[in-house]
């Protein structure tokens, strides 16, 4: 009988609840405008060869930054800000040596930014988007293969969000980085999960 009481409980609660699975995966359906970076849900996980042995995984949070959405005028822009120090791997003395001048030396250069460039659009839910980016003080461009997750209001906190996974490489050398090469990795392979909500 208890069980039973639960049951319907835990129903009638959800009935109260806002519809879940209600994302649009069309792109077509997303509205164009000013989309600001959701920081909570947005992370940019870096993979890098270590020693031949592995791959090494680490990653950035705490992003900010603006989408404008305007496919129509070929005015798609991205404009996005990491906080160096957020870099994370699980191991806080490699954290540490990260962050030091050897490495991505943060407390002199404490942002890593992308800026777009062109979007050039590959597929109904796919584009590569080129553009500028800035890390540790240099700024070399890079091509990133984006595609569209989905969109839809987010039902907790209500507001319109839109989703994308985009994936690149680049050359940790190209940007003064260059400690332990080659033994660790030249080459680093970039994979972003980024969250927009819609401004206005």
């Amino acid at each position: 009988m208890k069980t039973l009481a639960l049951t319907a409980a835990l129903l009638t609660a959800a009935a109260c609840l806002p519809a879940w699975g209600q994302a649009t995966t069309d792109p077509a359906k997303v509205p164009n405008g000013s989309y600001k970076v959701e920081p909570y849900h947005t992370r940019i996980l870096f993979a890098v060869n270590h020693m031949g042995f592995s791959t090494y995984f680490g990653d950035f949070t705490g992003a900010s930054g603006s989408l404008t959405l305007a496919p129509k005028a070929a005015a798609d822009t991205l404009d996005v800000s990491v906080p160096t120090a957020s870099v994370s791997t699980t191991n806080a003395k490699l954290d540490g040596e990260l962050k030091a001048p050897d490495w991505f030396d943060a407390a002199k250069y404490p942002a890593i930014t992308f800026k777009s460039t062109k979007v050039t659009k590959t597929g109904a839910a796919t584009a590569k988007v080129t553009g500028d980016l800035t890390l540790h003080g240099v700024t070399q461009p890079i091509t990133l293969s984006v595609k569209f997750h989905g969109a839809g209001v987010n039902p907790l906190d209500k507001a319109y969000t839109v989703g994308f996974d985009a994936t690149g490489t680049l050359k940790r050398t190209a940007f003064g980085v260059s400690k332990y090469v080659p033994l660790i990795g030249d080459e680093v392979q970039v994979t972003i999960s980024g969250a927009f909500e819609k401004q206005g």
